[in-house]
């Protein structure tokens, strides 16, 4: 039995380790943007946003169903789905 489960424990952290790593890349506008780990991360709600990073720069309001807003920080822009946060992007120029 304990052969088994280390023969188990071999073969699913072979398939981890061979799974490869990167990053989200997405275009807005035509503009690629990758997201950023000093910004805030998916779930946190707005309140928590402000609280931690301040007042955005500017607001944009919910379009859609649901309703998604952004919020811009300047160089980065915080992307909401009613309360809570989906992706946090950085520009690049």
């Amino acid at each position: 039995m304990l052969k088994r489960l280390s023969i188990i424990s071999c073969a699913i952290a072979g398939l981890l380790i061979s799974v490869p790593a990167g990053a989200d890349v997405l275009k807005i506008d035509g503009k690629r943007v990758v997201a950023k780990d000093n910004t805030p991360t998916r779930g946190m709600n707005k309140s928590q946003v402000k609280q931690r990073y301040g007042a955005p720069v500017s607001k944009k309001g919910a379009v859609g169903q649901p309703p998604i807003s952004s919020w811009d920080y300047g160089n980065y822009t915080v992307y909401f789905e009613y309360d809570k946060v989906l992706h946090s992007v950085v520009r690049r120029n």
